[in-house]
């Protein structure tokens, strides 16, 4: 590790997740960034999405809501390159959702009500359904405002329902803390060594034909999550529809994130083994988790 950035062997690692409510993975085909990740990709997409996402639910945004954490993270998955949205989209993996978005537009127009902008793609799916019973005494209007408008997802046919693929995000943001930045490119390498060996391909790109199924694994570097004392910090994304082994039974943490940290290299085959194709939790890493439902994880 750098010198002078120790990692914390001692503290409890349950409970260190910071809860929240849903996180967006934006692909930037990019392997590290700022330590503001909204000073980046200044002549980028994805890095108007990053300023776009915190200008409209950050303080003072028109959808900000302190009870609705909705986590922007970079990740170096690549974006989707094409797309009658691409000139001016960018593309995101929204988790527990399960969803991925190859065209997300940036910009945000007077004519939202009829044409599709990045406040059209908040309020169909990173508004709450329901609010917190602190934000129920808002005036109607507003209330109505911070609400979820599942309707309005229609006007993103091109969103991919993820079933079958599970998604490895490792912390690698070396630009924030570089115990994460060290960490994380072994970490990344192993997984794919790992998974390779057990017939599970982990191709870089998002656009080849299998994109979604049971033999492929998205593994992708991400943005600072909190805790990088904790590094490695790995989060295990397992869709919904995602099976037990060779068995027809449901995987038991199907639709769930579970949340680790302290990975080593000589963990991953663990948590391939016990977790990605087991289904069991590695409690001596757990740092917390979210189900499909956005409800939190605690041991």
């Amino acid at each position: 590790m750098p010198e002078g950035l120790p990692l914390d062997h001692d503290h409890p690692l349950n409970g260190t997740m910071a809860a929240y409510a849903q996180q967006i993975v934006i692909c930037t085909g990019q392997r590290d960034w700022r330590s503001r990740i909204e000073d980046d990709g200044k002549d980028q997409h994805w890095g108007e999405l990053v300023r776009g996402l915190k200008n409209l639910m950050g303080r003072g945004g028109p959808y900000a809501d302190p009870f609705n954490n909705v986590m922007v993270t970079n990740s170096s998955l690549p974006p989707t390159s094409t797309g009658p949205l691409s000139p001016g989209a960018a593309s995101a993996f929204l988790f527990p959702s399960f969803k991925y978005f190859p065209s997300i537009p940036v910009g945000v127009t007077k004519f939202a009500k009829t044409n599709a902008d990045l406040s059209t793609f908040v309020r169909a799916f990173l508004l709450p359904t329901q609010l917190s019973p602190m934000m129920e005494t808002l005036p109607e209007p507003r209330h109505s405002e911070l609400l979820r408008k599942p309707e309005l997802a229609s006007e993103f046919p091109d969103a991919v329902d993820i079933q079958y693929s599970p998604v490895i995000l490792i912390c690698g943001h070396g630009g924030r803390d570089m115990r994460c930045g060290v960490m994380a490119p072994i970490l990344e390498e192993q997984f794919r060594r790992v998974l390779e060996s057990k017939g599970i391909s982990t191709p870089v790109g998002t656009g080849s034909g299998n994109f979604d199924s049971p033999d492929r694994a998205h593994i992708g570097l991400i943005s600072h999550i909190g805790g990088h004392k904790y590094a490695g910090n790995v989060i295990v994304y397992i869709p919904k529809r995602m099976k037990y082994g060779d068995s027809p039974v449901p995987h038991p943490l199907a639709g769930k994130g579970i949340w680790y940290g302290r990975i080593e290299p000589k963990h991953v085959e663990g948590v391939v083994e016990e977790t990605i194709l087991g289904g069991r939790v590695l409690s001596d890493h757990f740092r917390g988790g979210i189900d499909y439902d956005g409800s939190i994880l605690r041991l």
